[in-house]
């Protein structure tokens, strides 16, 4: 009850002081996100070439390894476009707050301007329940290390 007479009351709008520092911000954003998808790209490449290398000196280990050496391949290609798919979702939300401000900057749509800004909520509550679940994996390694480290002792 109480948030919906905030929201209803509270009316923001961006000023003429503010367009430099929001266009110069897009630009950034759009760079960034650029170079994100770069990366991305860039990553699963990587995966499929660590994969077609390990499938390559497989034989050569082929006795040692047995079958441990084209699954250790596979989990190397799936672990590398694993970690690509997550970095993308980042990156095209900044990716479309930029291009969403660029447009609401050159077109004075207040609407498009409230999309932008949806996107970068989006992009900054992406990395912050990521933080929080990479936290919780650090925390839950370092709780089995201890408990481990005093079983062995």
């Amino acid at each position: 009850m109480e948030e919906s007479l905030v929201s209803s009351s509270f009316t923001l709008q961006v000023d003429n002081s503010n367009i430099p520092h929001l266009s110069e911000a897009a630009k950034w954003a759009k760079f960034l996100s650029i170079v994100g998808f770069i990366i991305c790209g860039l990553m699963v490449l990587g995966g499929l070439l660590v994969s077609t290398i390990f499938s390559t000196f497989k034989n050569q280990f082929d006795s040692e390894l047995g079958s441990m050496g084209s699954l250790g391949s596979a989990i190397f290609m799936v672990w590398f476009i694993i970690i690509a798919l997550i970095y993308f979702f980042p990156t095209f939300y900044l990716y479309n707050f930029a291009s969403k401000m660029q447009t609401a900057i050159r077109t004075n749509d207040q609407e498009t301007l409230n999309n932008s800004f949806k996107n970068l909520k989006s992009c900054f509550k992406f990395f912050g329940v990521t933080l929080i679940i990479v936290l919780c994996l650090y925390a839950v390694t370092i709780i089995f290390s201890i408990v481990a480290g005093l079983g062995l002792s």
